[in-house]
């Protein structure tokens, strides 16, 4: 290559952080989801991070839907996936680990909160959030809430929201390394 030119984005190595992820993977919830891609990214999110997928039934796709399956790409097959006829039955399931629960109704701040591997990160539908009873059901403290100016939004996108949460807990988890290898 010569001196000035720069390196086309396609001939750069991929970097791949050094992780030491957590013993027991975090769990990332999603009640009643409703749109397809917003369920595919958060496959692709759990892929990534090794944390397991929970979806609550009803769904409003089918899971084998071809848009479900294109946003989370050639990853299904690596997600440690679950589906629930209920939130009674996820709960009757999973009695352990501690479990959060995102709205825009939440009270406290999702930085907040002292996250541990194994904990249950739970978002509600797209366009409702989650339900009230389920909300109501909870401790205030396990309540929380994403920032946002409301005078602008109404909310984020849920696999967004998904992500920022999911890494939150994994930066208090301390897995990153400075250690960089190139693949």
């Amino acid at each position: 290559m010569k001196k000035n030119e720069q390196m086309r984005f396609s001939d750069r190595k991929r970097v791949e952080m050094e992780f030491q992820w957590p013993d027991v993977p975090l769990n990332l919830v999603l009640v009643y989801p409703s749109i397809p891609p917003n369920t595919g990214n958060a496959s692709r999110l759990c892929a990534a991070t090794g944390s397991r997928l929970h979806l609550i039934e009803p769904l409003g796709f089918d899971i084998d839907d071809r848009a479900v399956r294109r946003a989370g790409l050639d990853y299904w097959d690596s997600v440690d996936l679950t589906v629930y006829p209920d939130f009674d039955s996820f709960l009757e399931k999973n009695p352990a680990g501690q479990k959060y629960f995102f709205t825009t109704a939440g009270k406290k701040n999702f930085q907040q909160v002292e996250y541990e591997a194994g904990d249950f990160l739970i978002f509600g539908n797209e366009t409702y959030g989650l339900p009230d009873e389920i909300i109501d059901a909870q401790p205030l403290e396990q309540v929380l809430n994403i920032p946002i100016k409301l005078d602008c939004v109404r909310s984020l996108n849920l696999s967004n929201c998904a992500a920022i949460v999911l890494y939150e807990a994994l930066r208090q988890l301390n897995c990153g390394r400075d250690e960089i290898r190139s693949k």
